[in-house]
């Protein structure tokens, strides 16, 4: 039987820190490339959990989810390179582990998988943004489909997401609440079916409709980029974008960006600028994924519960392979982590 400390071993790591990496510990701090080699180790040696060795032993009764087809919207080295959605995969493969079920994954490509992928299966959970086309071919070619992260918008449909755009107008009312006058905005136009719906995603729309229900919008304090995924794309997309709102006359006294990675540029454009942080400008994200704790100053950002939604989307399609016949979609709530990175109102706002 595998143990922590042979993975650890191989990798060439502390068996702590291959602990915290298979738990999905989000206090750790580690580069994508070692977290990338403890799971492909850990997933090549067969590796479980004690909590799941226990339940082996204890015979649970066999579970109708013999077989599972993950379809992924990231390909593996953006994926990887993302630990929010490394999260929402793990959360789907710890579930499958105590259910012992047979685990295929698909990675994203300029073509639809093929149908071979999922024979047999008993469903498929789709993690990430997808196109009708997308859709259409997997409720054609699967038994059950369940979306994780991403709401189709379809009460026939079963998903599982959490909603940005309510925690990006409540970190809008905690920020006017902190005093803050003008807001920027960091983000992307909507990457969807084949083409760039602009000012369509879905915390832009929040954005710009919060600003004009209060009738502060200022279309220069809105920056959008094409890009969609890809770790370094958002890096340096935020660093481009957080120049341009630095460089308006009026620049703004708080940022909000999309997502951590592009509040990470942000943080360098900031610095480049000869600005503190948040003395001068302040900046608040989303995702919380782990490095966020640990910038200077740590970033504020709004956690979003990946594994947990990974979760959620095997026990939806548990529920459709034991009967239920109708739709069901799950909203998993936010929690607004308050550090250093802006003010903080007098009584926080709960997401």
């Amino acid at each position: 039987m595998v143990t922590i400390k042979e993975i650890a071993k191989s990798v060439g790591v502390s068996s702590a820190t291959v602990s915290r990496v298979l738990n999905y510990d989000p206090a750790l701090s580690i580069s994508p490339a070692k977290r990338q080699a403890i799971i492909e180790t850990a997933e090549a040696l067969n590796y479980e959990t004690p909590r799941n060795r226990n339940k082996a032993n204890g015979q649970a009764a066999p579970s109708l989810l013999t077989k599972l087809v993950i379809v992924h919207f990231l390909e593996p080295s953006d994926e990887i390179a993302d630990p929010y959605y490394v999260g929402v995969r793990l959360g789907i493969e710890s579930r499958c582990r105590d259910l012992r079920t047979e685990i295929v994954k698909v990675f994203h490509s300029d073509a639809l998988p093929e149908a071979s992928l999922l024979a047999g299966a008993s469903g498929v959970i789709v993690i990430g943004k997808h196109s009708d086309n997308e859709i259409a071919w997997l409720s054609k070619n699967a038994p059950h489909v369940i979306f994780a992260d991403f709401d189709p918008r379809s009460d026939l449909i079963d998903s599982v997401f959490s909603d940005v755009g309510l925690a990006t107008c409540k970190i809008l009312d905690a920020l006017k609440s902190s005093g803050y006058k003008r807001i920027g905005f960091i983000g992307s136009h909507e990457n969807l079916n084949g083409t760039v719906q602009h000012f369509a995603e879905r915390r832009c729309v929040a954005y710009i409709d919060w600003h004009k229900k209060n009738g502060t919008f200022a279309p220069e304090l809105l920056a959008l980029s094409d890009c969609s995924s890809g770790q370094s794309l958002r890096l340096e997309t935020g660093y481009r974008l957080a120049r341009d709102l630095l460089s308006l006359t009026d620049r703004p006294d708080v940022i909000v960006t999309s997502n951590d990675n592009m509040a990470i540029g942000t943080y360098r454009a900031i610095q480049e600028f000869g600005l503190s942080i948040p003395a001068d400008i302040g900046v608040i994200s989303f995702n919380d994924i782990p490095v966020a704790q640990f910038l200077t100053p740590s970033l504020t950002t709004v956690r979003i519960h990946g594994e947990h939604i990974g979760e959620t989307a095997v026990d939806l399609l548990l529920e459709r392979l034991s009967g239920r016949s109708y739709g069901k979609q799950v909203r998993i709530a936010t929690e607004l982590v308050w550090r250093d990175s802006c003010r903080k109102p007098l009584e926080s706002l709960s997401l």
